[in-house]
């Protein structure tokens, strides 16, 4: 019986080269034909230029990832087919369950790499790339906000999400049904999962039935309040955006879970972070089983090219459906969890098969 790790190495090595190949033509093609596209739109200001590129570049790792991880497999095999050395591997004793697992681990830990990056601001790459072509800045100041949270309505002029600051806020805190303290603020800067008010008027209300009762002002120079209230909660739900890292949806889905706010589009954005990036390394196992092991009874360039294609509608099927979850034609769990269920569920069959 031969060295199996041995083997087992050399494959990997073979699969982590034509990833990082492909990976790199794919990320390179995607910001060039950007850039064309958008050249005419693009800031005069040169570091402008660069930053555009940088998050274009970012954001397109969303997209070139999956499917190099699944385009290299593919090329991997049929390398190996073309110089007679899988077939040399299976007539030495290797199985096929064992030739695919160091595939199938290094593209699962590829995926966990890229999985951790979506608890960081990596998530926003093509916010900012879009500010940055037609607003020529990093963030775009929303205004007039309005929203409820808990007993309060909030009331925002400008909101900077990228600086963690906002403008003429005005909150305005009900309790049973009556309104009962109004707080104005001239700004306010996010700071430690709270809202620190700057040169606050509150104005508080007597309950109705206290009709003698009169009004009374304090003044405060800073007050902290909204916690857990992050700008760019505040700028997605509102504007309707799916844009969140992990961490931004986890919250949000926390915060917004008692306050009867649709929370569908959050759960799609926090399900296709975490759940849909793993179809890659699923892909992998089931069409390795599928793969041709010899080249006598096949053109090979005409069966790498059906695999290709085979790769790229089971990836557009899955975006589609993420697209549907998104704008609530289909519940989240469905249009993503249970694809993803699916062919966890298949490669597993095979695997036990083989």
């Amino acid at each position: 019986m031969p060295n199996l790790k041995i083997y087992q190495k050399y494959i990997s090595l073979i699969y982590i080269k034509n990833f990082m190949i492909i990976f790199l033509a794919l990320q390179f093609f995607y910001l060039g034909i950007d850039l064309i596209q958008n050249f005419k739109n693009l800031p005069n200001s040169a570091n402008m230029q660069i930053l555009y590129a940088w998050y274009t570049f970012l954001n397109a790792v969303n997209f070139t990832l999956p499917l190099s991880l699944v385009f290299a497999m593919i090329i991997s095999k049929f390398n190996l087919i073309r110089t007679n050395e899988l077939i040399a591997m299976y007539a030495s004793g290797i199985s096929k369950n064992s030739l695919i697992k160091p595939i199938f681990f290094t593209s699962v830990f590829i995926t966990i790499a890229y999985i951790s990056l979506n608890f960081t601001n990596f998530t926003y790459s093509r916010e900012y790339a879009y500010n940055i072509l037609n607003h020529s800045s990093l963030s775009n100041l929303s205004k007039d906000l309005f929203l409820k949270y808990n007993n309060n309505y909030i009331y925002i002029g400008k909101l900077d999400p990228f600086k963690k600051k906002a403008y003429g806020i005005r909150i305005f805190k009900i309790k049973k049904g009556d309104l009962r303290v109004i707080t104005k603020a001239k700004s306010a800067d996010f700071v430690n999962e709270y809202w620190i008010l700057n040169d606050i008027q509150i104005v508080r209300k007597p309950p109705i039935k206290e009709s003698d009762a009169k009004l009374t002002k304090i003044f405060y120079k800073h007050y902290k309040t909204l916690k857990g209230f992050k700008p760019k909660i505040i700028e997605n739900v509102y504007e309707g955006k799916n844009s969140f890292s992990i961490k931004d949806a986890y919250q949000a889905i926390k915060l917004f879970l008692s306050q009867n706010v649709n929370i569908s589009k959050i759960k799609a954005s926090l399900f296709t972070m975490l759940v849909f990036p793993f179809f890659a390394p699923l892909l992998n196992m089931i069409l390795f089983y599928y793969l041709p092991i010899s080249n006598r009874f096949f053109n090979l360039a005409f069966a790498s090219s059906i695999f290709l294609f085979v790769t790229l509608v089971v990836w557009a099927l899955l975006f589609m459906l993420i697209k549907m979850s998104v704008n609530g034609i289909v519940n989240p769990e469905i249009g993503i969890i249970l694809p993803i269920l699916l062919l966890c569920s298949f490669a597993t069959y095979l695997y036990i098969k083989n």
